[in-house]
């Protein structure tokens, strides 16, 4: 990482310079380096990629993007940004079931970017990719007026027709969750009160930890699943949504971290605003009842906990969560919304 980052500052200047070189100065001296090694980049040559396909697979593609002040903030570390972009689009992976490939970079740029900020980008975007076993395929640069803007699409493959979809849950299947959920909530709002990078829970929400493992193992198993970015209640309304069902989830039966329940019970945030905060990236998803054993089983090989909360019936896409006296909880907001 050393040599990456030594040859950005040559290139571009000192570490608090205003970046100006043209695109092409950018793609050499940032991005080629991490496109080495993998020759559907094309060493960056061309502005395409070729990707080769092995028989019996399908290409899944999928792609997210960040803004400044939006998805992170101003001031966070340039490396974390980097590979919580990757991750993001990496938990989308996780949550159809298959492998990454590689991933396409597209950034805007402020007039003001600074060359050390994209040194502390690239070396993040290093750090992760020898993480994930990823490499970058190609991209884009520009300018903008507005916020820095980050984005990321991501190709991945799946053995054919074992991609696990949103909408092909069925009536009685349980639905468990990965881990834990609400922390990235709170550490998102520890970060705004200042709290540093070490904690536990800010650490949740900058590098959340996309669970490619059990995405994978859970083929075969898993009915439908999603990964849990805007909320739980959010994320398995889509799952109820796109399969024509409901779910009624007790919140005694939720995983919740220690600090969680501490926060919770401090009065600090309440119960239904740790199910409806997002940025957790665990896999919510449904299987059959018989496949209890294979659930556990997964969970047990890949040594990510796995809890059930709830039953899926027939319905129209309605999640309700339930406190321990069996009244349904009011959620306002069940998730992130952007609009």
């Amino acid at each position: 990482m050393a040599s990456l980052e030594g040859s950005v500052v040559k290139s571009l200047g000192r570490r608090n310079d205003i970046v100006e070189p043209g695109e092409f100065d950018l793609i050499r001296e940032i991005f080629a380096p991490l496109a080495a090694g993998n020759s559907a980049a094309l060493s960056l040559n061309d502005d395409a990629a070729i990707l080769p396909q092995r028989d019996g697979w399908e290409t899944v593609v999928s792609t997210d993007t960040m803004v400044s002040g939006v998805h992170f903030l101003p001031t966070e570390n340039p490396g974390a940004i980097a590979r919580r972009l990757l991750r993001v689009n990496l938990s989308d992976i996780a949550a159809m079931g298959a492998e990454p490939v590689g991933y396409f970079l597209n950034l805007s740029l402020p007039s003001d970017a600074l060359a050390n900020w994209l040194t502390g980008f690239a070396v993040g975007l290093k750090q992760d990719q020898e993480d994930f076993d990823v490499s970058l395929l190609g991209g884009d640069t520009t300018s903008t007026p507005g916020e820095l803007t980050l984005s990321v699409t991501m190709f991945a493959e799946v053995p054919a027709g074992q991609g696990i979809q949103r909408s092909t849950a069925q009536p009685g299947d349980i639905v468990f969750v990965s881990g834990v959920v609400g922390d990235a909530m709170l550490g998102l709002q520890r970060m705004k009160e200042g709290v540093h990078a070490a904690d536990k829970l800010v650490q949740r929400f900058q590098l959340p930890q996309p669970r490619l493992s059990l995405g994978r193992a859970l083929r075969g198993v898993a009915t439908a699943m999603a990964d849990v970015s805007d909320g739980l209640i959010a994320d398995l309304g889509h799952i109820c949504n796109a399969s024509g069902l409901d779910v009624r989830l007790m919140v005694s039966d939720i995983p919740l971290s220690s600090g969680a329940r501490a926060a919770a019970s401090a009065g600090q945030v309440s119960l239904a605003g740790l199910v409806s905060g997002g940025d957790d990236y665990e896999l919510v998803f449904a299987a059959p009842r018989d496949y209890l054993d294979r659930v556990q089983q997964v969970s047990n090989n890949c040594g990510v906990p796995v809890t059930r909360i709830g039953v899926l019936v027939s319905g129209s896409g309605v999640v309700e969560l339930v406190d321990a006296e069996g009244d349904v909880i009011t959620v306002e907001t069940p998730g992130y919304r952007h609009f």
